[in-house]
């Protein structure tokens, strides 16, 4: 099974992202891979925002660089994608693979273990995982304060979770803290393969809810949750869409530049004289 990853099927850079150019399926297919396998490592599901913070942090160009595998989680990146004319297949969300990924793991024995989320919610999302899958071995969970642990309780954090030898690891740490903190902590860890899911365990207990299906599909899934949670996420989406605006009039720029460099060199001098 391990010389089925040197058949991975290709990236399509969008806004500095390199996205894997996989299916829902095949990303669930892709990670056991990495499980079977053996060696630690993570990969990322990225969604606009965190397309946003990658422009705005270099430390995340080197965490992109090192993951084994960054999916599309937002419908805006499939559909410049499109527009690139090099279409993602679909959008792979990370609330939809920790189900998948689960079930996988209750199917071939894999450990799971959960960390991260508000107090209690970590291992409710654990009970509620095992009612789903009954063959799910969880390995542990933990929802610790990253910002005030200690040293040596950060080092206890790590020592308790490489003991329970996990083979999948959920971080919900958000963004980007738990994206900087696998990079950083992936080697000594002891999970064969991590990833930040995000809201993913508020989600699988019902604390939070999750757009419908159908506007999940057509990409108002943000438009929900902003009627849902307007004072958290409004500021956030209106620096998303600023953020989507700034990068078309860029790629856009860089087009007419590649095709009549000569008349946006003379365009660029007028506009000089003018000013």
């Amino acid at each position: 099974m391990n010389d089925a990853l040197h058949q991975f099927p290709g990236k399509v850079r969008v806004w500095r992202l390199p996205l894997a150019t996989l299916a829902h399926d095949q990303t669930v297919d892709y990670v056991e891979r990495l499980v079977c396998r053996g060696k630690p490592t993570f990969f990322i599901t990225a969604n606009l925002h965190y397309a946003m913070l990658t422009h705005r942090d270099a430390r995340l160009r080197e965490v992109n660089r090192r993951a084994a595998l960054i999916v599309a989680d937002g419908m805006p990146m499939v559909w410049y994608s499109r527009l690139l004319g090099q279409p993602l297949p679909e959008r792979v969300a990370g609330a939809d693979l920790v189900y998948s990924l689960c079930a996988r793991a209750a199917e071939r024995g894999y450990r799971v273990f959960l960390l991260g989320g508000t107090a209690g919610v970590a291992v409710e999302a654990a009970r509620r995982l095992c009612d789903m899958y009954p063959k799910l071995q969880i390995a542990g969970t933990a929802a610790p304060d990253l910002d005030q642990l200690s040293p040596g309780e950060h080092d206890r954090l790590i020592a308790d979770i490489r003991d329970c030898r996990p083979d999948l690891l959920f971080v919900a740490f958000g963004q980007p803290k738990g994206e900087l903190w696998l990079a950083e902590h992936c080697d000594v860890l002891g999970a064969t393969v991590g990833v930040q899911i995000g809201a993913s365990f508020d989600f699988v207990v019902g604390r939070t809810r999750r757009a419908p299906v159908w506007m999940q599909r057509i990409g108002l899934e943000w438009l929900y949750r902003t009627w849902r949670e307007p004072r958290r996420l409004l500021p956030r989406y209106v620096a998303n869409a600023r953020f989507i605006l700034r990068m078309a009039c860029r790629d856009a720029f860089a087009a007419l530049l590649k095709r009549r460099p000569h008349r946006v060199a003379q365009a660029l001098r007028s506009a000089e004289k003018q000013c």
